[in-house]
């Protein structure tokens, strides 16, 4: 069975499903072992498309929708699903239709889930340093407030992503942010080598988030690079000289 983690706070509303898959439980082998759910990747597409379906049975059936991540600040609305080999470039997805589970693929990006259950609103969100900085996250609550929701009632959960800890920026990276606003320099910390920086991606995203005004922000806290047992990572597959890498599925929905 796909095994998915979930945040408490989400797990905790009425009519909302949600799940956090890891890269256990599907039919991929090698380096995308086993459940790679990015149709990108360069794994068998027949792969990819079962460990979809298996994720999405763990959620209890319905539609999976996930678009064509390009690191934008788009929100697609998603009313119907669209064709599977004919995804919409965006990097978060949200509706107000039950039945369908709105997702994103990561690999060391941050996958957020969003959810307002008293308007019937939910959301999934990418965002790797780009979107985040460029607005993703507030594009998306911008598109469930078109649907109804309330951002002050919206609940976050943020899921497995690379740490402080394990991302190395060069100071390039760096000034972009700072540059941006000066207040940003409290997510970066001096690296090993010299003009480098750890950058707090987590961090910052659920700095937007609150700052976009939701009610509640949670971190699972994982790590995509340090758990290679249960976590798919771009920079770790980099560093190991692998020529691909699996990406893992975040997804919600309302219940039908």
């Amino acid at each position: 069975m796909a095994e998915c983690l979930e945040a408490g706070s989400l797990k905790a509303l009425a009519g909302v499903r949600h799940g956090f898959f890891t890269r256990r439980g599907g039919v991929s082998e090698g380096i995308y072992a086993s459940l790679n759910t990015g149709l990108g990747s360069r794994d068998a597409r027949e792969n990819a498309l079962e460990n979809r379906r298996r994720a999405l049975t763990v959620l209890g059936g319905g539609e999976l929708v996930t678009p064509l991540q390009v690191h934008s600040d788009i929100c697609a609305v998603v009313e119907e699903p669209w064709p599977v080999d004919a995804p919409v470039r965006a990097d978060a997805v949200a509706t107000r239709r039950p039945g369908l589970a709105v997702a994103v693929n990561t690999a060391d990006c941050t996958p957020v889930l969003f959810a307002d259950p008293d308007a019937g609103v939910v959301a999934a969100a990418h965002a790797g340093w780009k979107g985040a900085l460029g607005g993703v996250l507030e594009a998306t609550v911008e598109a469930m407030a078109g649907l109804g929701a309330d951002p002050a009632r919206i609940v976050c959960a943020i899921g497995p992503v690379i740490s402080q800890e394990n991302y190395e920026v060069g100071p390039e990276f760096h000034e972009r942010f700072v540059s941006e606003n000066a207040e940003h320099a409290w997510f970066f910390r001096p690296s090993g080598r010299e003009g480098h920086f750890m950058f707090d991606l987590p961090g910052f995203v659920r700095m937007r988030l609150e700052c976009a005004g939701v009610a509640s922000v949670e971190n699972l806290g994982l790590c995509t690079y340090a758990d290679a047992e249960r976590f798919f990572s771009y920079r770790r597959a980099t560093h190991r000289g692998e020529p691909d890498y699996g990406r893992q599925l975040s997804a919600i929905m309302l219940t039908p």
